[in-house]
């Protein structure tokens, strides 16, 4: 994202790009009503729910003058113990105590000036959906589906321009808002599903009000209300009934690292800290590698820690504790209430690590079974291995986070099959970054993805090589990790990151009422674009019941001559995979395999449906991949 800025202070700044959001929504979830309220008054999180196992809860609450109020409010279980007034007189925070045997209800919280209210909230005690606390989050058997809301599809063109919102909808316009929504997500489940995902992964659909570039979900301006031109909080809810219906996981993504210029409470900061100031705009270094780095100067941190993403997305300061707080609540309240099975935290290492490690240990105090997956944006293996859950490298720091983005995969598979092989190139790049997995606590549970919406699409990676494309793919889904696809990838889109952001977020061809073609069917994709649909969806539909891929271990054998040849084993079952990178014809002698090979008898490729028998030597074809399911 680029934008122009002055050098002028903070406050000039702000007052250049703020716009002060009102919201007429006060109470968006479990149909809690506020009576009688100016619109700019406000109580987060909006509600909550008995039985949670961390008895405290954190109350901010904004209104004109509130800290000249007094909170007055009676509710079996619950008690006020300690009230915070702010350097901004329009916010207070409430602690509050909630006992074990509290039992869901509402009841009224008074902000009273002598004996009349001056705020009047209806807070809600939801009952917790049975089982909620044990959901069980996405893992290494997922495959995971990752889309960009409005660029997918759009179900409902009558919200592409919403009153309020600064941004209109402008299809020609590649950095502009397409229409696309949550309509247009569930109307296409069924695709995704037949595909064979099991997982989905949307970009941020809170609210962006922003004049620019709010497509893309990252500069948020309402951390607890879906962006009206998606839709509904409670159609987003419908999306994830919806998609667990059909077996599907639903994955948020949230950012903890900034919010966007409009957002309500940036025009009137609760306190001084609530974000880094500076005299003048100063913007991150983006080197986020100078924070394991153990020879890092002060300097590089903090500018890395501090500097701001863009003139447009205002930086948090963490070591706020009521913006800690603040932050936690929000992810588990926006779990229990749509029911999530996991989040994507954007750019993990730029909050303060000391953060992100307490809100990894507070969510899953609550959801034991859940998971998460941060992005790590980082390129060598230490580093990536550094944020994971239970870190074996470092000092000491655990982040608590199970997954993380494997940016050195990434590296490698973009290069990997489109050159010619050597002793570290080539097939030899998968095997290094692979021999390095003894870095990380878990590498099983690392996302793996070839293309994602910040870098080349795959295809254009490979120069739109179908033989690449091919082995790559069947590389991603059968290596060990949490296969992650980038929408579109099915399509053989294209699109190179360094002409603009909108060259790799294409639309879904079909999914706009008019287009002239609609890939969501088989008949409205090229020969070519089935060709890969299809190989993938083989690998996919077979992936989903192979215990070997989705919990077996891997073995592998250095590539040699383009061949690279590993293994997936689970107990007596096992998966060869063959990877030919070369121009010719591979040998493949069932003995130098026989640690393996040794105690089956046939082989079938899962892509071709081929019988090989296993006593005799079998060719796989250049620039070709085999996925041979083992049989005694």
């Amino acid at each position: 994202m680029k934008m122009s800025f002055s050098k002028s202070s903070l406050s000039v700044l702000l007052l250049s790009f703020c716009l002060v959001l009102i919201s007429a929504e006060i109470s968006i979830a479990q149909k809690s009503k506020v009576a009688d309220n100016p619109v700019n008054f406000r109580v987060e999180p909006p509600s909550w729910w008995a039985g949670m196992n961390n008895p405290e809860l954190q109350l901010l609450v904004y209104g004109p003058d509130i800290a000249s109020t007094e909170v007055n409010f009676s509710y079996p279980g619950i008690t006020l113990k300690k009230k915070h007034l702010a350097e901004s007189p329009n916010y207070m925070f409430l602690d509050l105590e909630l006992a074990p045997d509290l039992k869901p209800g509402s009841f009224a919280i008074k902000f009273m000036r002598g004996k009349k209210a001056a705020y009047t909230y209806n807070y809600v005690i939801a009952e917790r959906a049975p089982g909620s606390a044990m959901r069980k989050g996405f893992g290494r058997e997922d495959v995971v589906y990752l889309l960009m809301p409005d660029r997918f599809a759009n179900g409902d063109p009558s919200n592409d321009n919403m009153p309020g919102m600064l941004e209109t909808a402008n299809r020609s316009n590649p950095v502009g808002r397409h229409g696309g929504d949550i309509a247009g997500i569930r109307k296409h489940l069924d695709y995704i599903k037949e595909l064979g995902m099991t997982a989905i992964w949307i970009n941020p659909l809170l609210e962006n009000n922003n004049p620019a570039y709010s497509y893309h979900g990252y500069a948020i301006t309402d951390f607890y209300k879906i962006d009206p031109r998606f839709g509904t909080n409670s159609d987003y809810v419908a999306l994830v009934n919806d998609a667990h219906a059909k077996g599907l996981k639903v994955i948020k993504d949230m950012i903890f690292n900034h919010c966007g210029i409009n957002h309500w409470f940036i025009n009137d900061l609760p306190m001084s800290n609530w974000i880094h100031q500076f005299p003048e705009f100063t913007r991150s270094n983006f080197r986020a590698e100078a924070l394991t780095d153990p020879y890092a100067s002060e300097y590089d941190k903090t500018r890395l820690l501090q500097g701001w993403f863009d003139t447009n997305m205002p930086d948090f300061d963490q070591r706020n504790r009521f913006l800690t707080q603040y932050l936690i609540q929000n992810s588990i309240w926006w779990i229990e209430y749509a029911g999530l099975d996991g989040i994507r935290l954007d750019t993990q290492p730029y909050p303060y690590k000391e953060m992100i490690a307490e809100w990894g240990k507070r969510v899953f105090e609550e959801y034991p079974n859940f998971n998460i997956v941060g992005e790590a944006w980082l390129n060598r293996e230490g580093m990536n291995a550094y944020y994971q859950k239970n870190a074996i490298v470092g000092d000491g720091y655990n982040s608590y986070l199970p997954s993380i983005t494997d940016f050195s995969m990434h590296g490698a598979m973009a290069r990997a099959f489109t050159e010619a092989d050597g002793w570290a190139e080539g097939m030899a790049r998968l095997y290094y970054v692979l021999a390095q997995d003894f870095l990380w606590s878990d590498p099983y549970m690392n996302l793996i993805f070839l293309d994602n919406h910040d870098v080349n699409r795959y295809f254009n990676n490979v120069g739109n090589d179908l033989n690449a494309m091919k082995m790559a793919l069947s590389f991603l889904l059968t290596t060990r990790g949490i296969p992650q696809v980038y929408y579109g990838t099915e399509l053989l889109m294209d699109g190179a990151e360094h002409k603009g952001h909108g060259e790799i977020r294409w639309d879904f061809p079909g999914g706009w009422p008019g287009d002239q073609v609609n890939a969501f069917e088989a008949s409205g994709r090229t020969a070519q674009q089935n060709e890969v649909f299809l190989h993938m969806q083989r690998l996919l539909k077979f992936r989903q019941q192979s215990k070997p891929i989705t919990e077996g271990r891997l073995l592998q054998f250095i590539p040699s001559n383009g061949l690279y040849v590993y293994f997936r084993i689970a107990g007596s079952q096992a998966v060869m995979v063959v990877l030919n990178n070369s121009q010719s014809p591979a040998k493949i002698e069932p003995e130098k395999y026989k640690e393996v090979l040794g105690k089956f008898t046939s082989a079938t490729d899962v892509i071709t449906l081929q019988k090989l028998s296993l006593d005799k030597a079998f060719e796989c074809a250049p620039r070709s991949s085999m996925v041979l399911e083992l049989s005694r």
